[in-house]
């Protein structure tokens, strides 16, 4: 069991949400959305099985048609699929649970196939992403060359995300994650190895900056500071994103965010090598500077989270591929139990495989008794 010296097993108050532990679920894409990308009671089941998190991220939901780069992610910018993710947080709080919607737009991470009239993706400079593909109803193709958004037109993308947070407040949420990681449009303004603008919204860190902190402007404006977080990604390549320098970049950044009051900052990155538990060289600069809540992710272990609590630095720490193969991971890191390996074969898939049948501990240990 626990012991009582346990941080990640205590309640926090995030806002004005009292969380019974500090074990947060990561948004973790599945690709296992509806006819229309509206979600499902397949959905709501999986969410249901994973409730005893402190609160839980949902996957990454695209705010708008124009935002979608993969097959079967659920979108919050219809009706059909604001009724889908009413089914998701009703089975929840049922359950007893929180969660927070993830608001996204994959910005030049698409392809034409993808996009309404099959007219190039949308990002802050004509770059396209190298040396990966997209995996599109056409089959595994190169991404797609976008096209630079226009300075006229990023009101109306700003306003996506706000209309995504209504439609979100609508469904039942307990508050909304801006997705500013992983090369997606928001991370695209803001790291200069994407963004080659020479207007209010390239160049200097704070002009790069600006699409995000209007964005959490239009956000907070619907749901209030204290139900709205930022995830970013500091240092990580993923959809060929780089920074010339990410200290100054997101020390900005959660400067910025920490005044507009945003509740938490959730930051991707891996734990130093050789320093199990310590936090990577970019996270304590963003420590110092955001005031709120800090969420802690990158492969974390109960020990490695255990020591980045008692540190003070995070409050909480999300789990992702854990939290997928055991729903009740909380309960299994409290026993110090073992946990269920992830079956990757099965992450992008479709059905119940893989998604809604990983056992839980009591069911795990009664299967091994009968097989033994």
């Amino acid at each position: 069991m626990s012991t009582s010296s346990d941080l990640l097993f205590s309640p926090f108050a995030l806002g004005s949400l009292a969380l019974p532990n500090r074990v947060v679920m990561a948004p973790l894409t599945r690709c296992r959305a509806g006819e229309g990308n509206v979600p499902t009671e397949l959905n709501a089941l999986y969410y249901e099985q994973r409730a005893s998190a402190g609160f839980i991220v949902s996957e990454a939901t695209q705010v708008s048609p124009e935002g979608v780069g993969y097959l079967r992610t659920p979108g919050i910018h219809t009706d059909e699929q604001v009724e889908g993710w009413r089914l998701v947080t009703g089975a929840i709080h049922r359950a007893g649970g929180r969660i927070f919607l993830q608001l996204w737009h994959v910005g030049r991470a698409s392809h034409v196939s993808f996009q309404p009239g099959r007219q190039a993706p949308i990002a802050p400079s004509a770059l396209a992403i190298r040396n990966a593909h997209a995996h599109t109803p056409e089959g595994t193709q190169p991404y797609s060359t976008p096209r630079a958004l226009e300075a006229r037109e990023i009101p109306g993308i700003v306003g996506q995300f706000a209309e995504g947070a209504r439609r979100a407040k609508a469904a039942g949420f307990d508050g909304v994650e801006i997705h500013g990681a992983n090369g997606y449009l928001i991370d695209q303004f803001l790291r200069d190895g994407a963004n080659r603008r020479t207007d209010a919204y390239g160049g200097s860190v704070q002009n790069r900056s600006r699409f995000l902190l209007e964005v959490v402007e239009a956000v907070t404006g619907v749901f209030g500071a204290d139900r709205v977080g930022l995830r970013v990604s500091p240092t990580s390549p993923y959809n060929d994103m780089s920074d010339s320098n990410p200290v100054e970049l997101f020390g900005h950044v959660a400067a910025e965010v920490s005044a507009r009051k945003l509740v938490y900052l959730h930051v991707v990155e891996p734990l130093a090598a050789g320093a199990q538990g310590a936090a990577a060289r970019v996270t304590p600069a963003l420590r110092e500077r955001f005031r709120g809540a800090l969420i802690a992710n990158g492969g974390y272990t109960l020990e490695a989270a255990e020591q980045a609590l008692r540190a003070g630095a995070a409050d909480l720490v999300s789990f992702g591929a854990p939290f997928l193969a055991n729903p009740d991971l909380p309960e299994r890191l409290a026993r110090r139990a073992p946990l269920n390996p992830p079956d990757v074969a099965t992450f992008y898939s479709e059905g119940p495989r893989g998604y809604t049948d990983y056992p839980r501990l009591g069911e795990a240990q009664r299967a091994a008794q009968l097989s033994a």
